[in-house]
């Protein structure tokens, strides 16, 4: 079943490989015999779902989750394989959605005047009550 990221990225099935194991979770006796822990893997650097740029920006961003250009997601939440399949691709989709967000440039503007007259104002009072406080003059 393919990935869907967004409306214009989609991750085929064929570029996610699973693996299954032996989950340490809730299950009883259940959990010593099925293996319902699932690990979804997804070779970052070498899909075709990506523009070059988007490529570019989800190896800078996700650079220390990648393993030789590998994203890896575990779930092993539920009892059923089946649902802790769901529950993976939902991780992966949720990591590679964040990966890919524009990053939002600051641009920096002056202050208002009414912030820069209450600023002078507040300057102004903290100073006359530090003239308070000196010593009188000797006359």
């Amino acid at each position: 079943m393919d990935l869907d990221i967004s409306p214009t990225v989609t991750v085929p099935a064929s570029e996610l490989s699973w693996r299954f194991s032996r989950s340490s979770g809730p299950g009883g006796q259940h959990v010593n015999t099925t293996d319902s822990r699932a690990e979804l893997m997804w070779n970052v650097a070498k899909t075709a779902a990506l523009t070059d740029g988007q490529l570019q920006l989800l190896l800078k961003r996700l650079g220390p989750r990648l393993v030789d250009g590998v994203i890896t997601v575990t779930a092993a939440e539920e009892r059923s394989q089946l649902r802790n399949r769901e529950i993976a691709l939902a991780k992966l989709a949720d990591i590679v959605r964040a990966g890919l967000v524009p990053e939002v440039i600051r641009r920096p503007s002056k202050p208002t005047r009414g912030s820069a007259r209450r600023h002078r104002a507040a300057k102004e009072l903290r100073s006359a009550t530090k003239q308070q406080r000196r010593r009188p003059p000797t006359e």
